[in-house]
């Protein structure tokens, strides 16, 4: 077995996205099945270099993790010609910054979304890796959820007929850190560190949209901070600046209707903290995270209303699980995967800084509706 190894910066790793998902259920569990394969009997195998400015917490993850190699010194790990990747986990307004310092430095990129704080600046990123001729792709790991791939299958089939309306319903709710800790960093309320859940979310959703329903034409959007008042990690209270649920439609090229409630405010009632519902002349699908139900025309009821009268129906009871059919792995991992092949393989993979850019472009024109209160179109980014 022959094992090529590829350096990889990964800056920001030291957060909760970035430990978790990144370095233990990607790049880790990649260098513990030997790596990834390339076919004839060769793996490409992963080498990290962790990346960020507490030294201390740096040292215990790359201990916890078997990894060798960790650095405060940024610029040193980019002169580094070993290191062929620059991944970025780090807080929104941090990350153009980083990612123009790799594409200087010649580094191939691979970031978390969203790529910058204002489209302007997102498309400026995917100009200069064009430019700097550097492959690049965004995370865009919604779409290699289970229910997702799912729900992904049954559109391949032409299960829905002509596709109607789709209905996103996103969130839980996130503790304000008095009496219990939020599940959430305290920046994720403050607007001048990058918060919001628009920002946040509306880069999910467009990819999502994008890929399985279709091109965005316009959309509307209303904002709310719900919660005025937070308890940071500190202790200490501070108002929220940021916005903790988006109330946003959506119009799309083939004219197919999205409705996205996303709320950092909500108590969950619904089969999974996403549920992704798509209706259809033919038929009708829920997907979560993992599961996706259907209900084809010849199996729909026939309800009448009358509210006089106890409800007959068992409407639950009227819809059939999708089969798994297949081995899911973690969608973080699976993305690592492929970016890694389209590096040292040029295999294709195109979910790159433009597809973030599009990303930012959503949250902006979000934030745009939800200022002036008004529908906005969605123009095409040219780089």
């Amino acid at each position: 077995m022959a094992v090529q190894k590829i350096g990889i910066i990964m800056n920001g790793v030291t957060g909760r996205m970035g430990t978790n998902q990144h370095l233990i259920r990607s790049i880790k569990a990649i260098r513990e099945q030997g790596g990834v394969a390339l076919g004839d009997g060769e793996y490409l195998m992963p080498d990290p270099v962790l990346v960020g400015r507490n030294e201390k917490k740096l040292q215990v993850l790359a201990e916890d993790h078997n990894i060798d190699r960790w650095t405060t010194d940024l610029e040193a790990a980019l002169e580094d010609s070993y290191n062929q990747i620059y991944f970025d986990s780090q807080t929104t307004v941090r990350r153009a910054e980083g990612i123009k310092r790799a594409i200087a430095a010649g580094k191939h990129i691979y970031c978390e979304k969203p790529t910058a704080t204002s489209v302007e600046e997102s498309v400026e990123l995917a100009r200069l890796a064009r430019e700097a001729g550097v492959k690049n792709g965004v995370v865009q790991d919604k779409l290699f959820l289970p229910g997702l791939m799912k729900l992904k299958r049954l559109i391949d089939a032409g299960f829905f007929g002509e596709m109607l309306s789709v209905r996103m319903e996103f969130g839980y709710w996130v503790f304000e850190g008095d009496w219990q800790e939020g599940q959430r960093p305290s920046w994720n309320y403050k607007k001048e560190e990058g918060g919001g859940i628009i920002v946040d979310m509306f880069a999910h959703w467009r990819y999502v949209i994008d890929n399985l329903f279709g091109n965005v034409k316009s959309l509307t959007c209303l904002g709310a901070t719900h919660i005025k008042e937070r308890v940071d990690e500190n202790g200490e209270r501070y108002k929220a600046t940021a916005d903790d649920a988006a109330y946003g439609t959506f119009e799309l090229e083939n004219g197919v209707i999205v409705q996205a409630n996303s709320s950092w405010a909500v108590r969950v009632n619904r089969d999974d903290l996403l549920t992704i519902q798509v209706d259809g002349t033919e038929g009708s699908a829920v997907a979560g995270l993992r599961e996706c139900k259907t209900q084809h025309r010849v199996n729909t009821p026939k309800p009448v209303w009358n509210p006089d009268i106890e409800n007959p129906f068992d409407f639950e009871d009227q819809w059939q699980e999708v089969p798994d059919n297949q081995l899911f792995d973690n969608g973080f991992k699976v993305q690592w995967e492929q970016f890694l092949k389209h590096v040292h393989s040029d295999e294709p993979f195109p979910w790159d800084l433009l597809e973030g850019a599009k990303g930012t472009q959503l949250s902006d024109l979000g934030l745009q509706s939800w200022e002036e209160r008004k529908w906005v179109d969605v123009p095409e980014i040219k780089l």
